[in-house]
C-alpha cells in the first residue's frame, strides 16, 4: 500500500466517524505531508509521517522528527498496543487506516479506539526473510567474510542446510542486498536497510518460533541478583536488557532475556525457574553458531535488535549506545 493510499484510506475512516479532515502537501522534503482537521469550528494543522508498518526501533527517529515538526502524527496501517502507549507518552499523534486515532495538542484532544484492523494481505518478503533465511542473514550481518566461503563451508559455520544457502543468496541478490564484486567475492549493500528488514523479520517471524517459555525465579531475590546467576558456559547467554546492562552499564533490566541450548527441564532445575506467562524471565533458543562473543552475552547485533524492538525509550537509548560502541563500524 503506497503512502497516498494509506492517507486516503485513513482519512475516509475519519470522515465516516464524523471528523472533517483533509490531506495537504508537505511544506518541505523533511516530512511526508500535513493533515488539516476541523474541530470545534477551528482548523488544526498536523504534520504527518506515513509508514506501512511502524516498529519499535523506528520510534527514536520519530522523536527526533517531532523536534522540528510539531504536532507530529504517524499515519499507518496498524500499530501494536505497546507502540501506541509509547507514542502517547511522547505526545506523538497516530492515525490507523481503520480509523483509530490519537491527537492531543493545544485546543484539541481526539482519541478513538476499538476499530478492527482492516489489513488482510501479507507483504511478500522472499526466501531471505523466512525463518531459515533470517538465521543465515544474521550470520552474514555478523561476519561478512562468510560470503567469501563455499556453500559447504557456510553451512558448516552457520548450521544452515546446504541446499538453502544458494536460494537465500540468490534472493538477496534479486532484492539488491548482495552484489558480486568479482568472480569469487561478494558484498552486502544497503546494509542499514537490510538491518532494518532483518530486525522486522526477526521480531515477527523468527523470534516467536525460538521461544522456550516465560518464567520467574523461585526466589524473588534471585531476580535482583541476576548478575550472580551461574550461566552454563557456551550454552546460555544473557540477551536484550541484561546483556545491554553488562555491555553499557546504562540500563537496569526490567525483563531478563536468555538465549540457550539447554532444555526446558535443565533450565528449570539449574536456575530455579517456575513457568509463569506473566513472569519476568523470557527464554529463547540460541540460533547462532559463532561463539566468538563476550562470555555469556549474546552478540551485540542481537542485543541491539531486541532493545530497539521493545519500543521502550530507555531501551532505545541503550540500544543506540550499543550501536555506537560496537556496531557503527559495520553499518556506518
Amino acid at each position: 500500500m503506497k503512502e497516498q493510499v494509506i492517507i486516503d484510506e485513513a482519512l475516509e475512516k475519519l470522515q465516516q466517524a464524523g471528523i472533517d479532515a483533509e490531506a495537504q502537501k508537505a511544506p518541505d522534503a523533511g516530512i511526508d505531508g500535513r493533515i488539516r482537521i476541523n474541530y470545534n469550528n477551528k482548523p488544526y494543522i498536523v504534520f504527518i509521517e506515513v509508514k506501512k508498518h511502524l516498529r519499535g526501533h523506528q520510534l527514536a527517529d520519530l522523536i527526533r522528527l517531532k523536534e522540528k515538526y510539531t504536532p507530529l502524527m504517524i499515519v499507518t496501517e496498524y500499530l501494536f498496543p505497546k507502540l501506541k502507549e509509547e507514542l502517547r507518552r511522547e505526545n506523538i499523534a497516530y492515525l490507523e487506516t481503520n480509523g483509530n486515532l490519537y491527537l492531543k495538542d493545544k485546543g484539541i484532544f481526539l482519541w478513538l479506539e476499538g476499530q478492527k484492523n482492516t489489513v488482510t494481505t501479507k507483504e511478500k518478503t522472499g526466501r531471505a526473510f523466512t525463518k531459515t533465511g533470517l538465521k543465515l542473514l544474521f550470520h552474514f550481518l555478523q561476519n561478512e567474510e562468510l560470503l567469501q566461503l563455499t556453500y559447504r563451508e557456510i553451512a558448516q559455520q552457520t548450521g544452515i542446510g546446504f541446499g538453502n544457502i544458494n536460494v537465500i543468496m540468490n534472493d538477496l541478490k534479486n532484492q539488491g542486498f548482495l552484489i558480486q564484486v568479482n568472480k569469487k567475492q561478494y558484498k552486502l549493500t544497503h546494509k542499514k536497510e537490510l538491518l532494518h528488514r532483518w530486525m522486522v523479520g526477526y521480531e515477527d517471524r523468527l523470534k516467536p518460533a525460538l521461544k522456550v517459555g516465560t518464567f520467574r525465579f523461585l526466589k524473588e531475590e534471585d531476580f535482583l541478583h541476576w548478575k550472580t546467576t551461574p550461566l552454563q558456559p557456551m550454552k546460555t547467554y544473557w540477551g536484550a536488557e541484561p546483556a545491554a546492562d553488562l555491555l553499557t552499564n546504562y540500563l537496569k533490566p526490567g525483563i531478563l532475556t536468555l538465549y540457550t541450548t539447554e532444555t526446558r527441564p535443565e533450565l528449570i532445575k539449574g536456575y530455579r525457574l517456575i513457568p509463569d506467562e506473566k513472569g519476568n524471565v523470557k527464554v529463547y533458543q540460541k540460533f547462532w553458531h559463532d561463539d566468538e562473543v563476550a562470555e555469556n552475552i549474546a552478540p551485540p547485533l542481537l542485543v541491539y535488535a531486541d532493545l530497539m524492538n521493545t519500543g521502550d525509550r530507555r531501551c532505545i537509548e541503550t540500544a543506540q549506545k550499543v550501536y555506537e560502541q560496537l556496531l557503527q563500524d559495520k553499518f556506518g
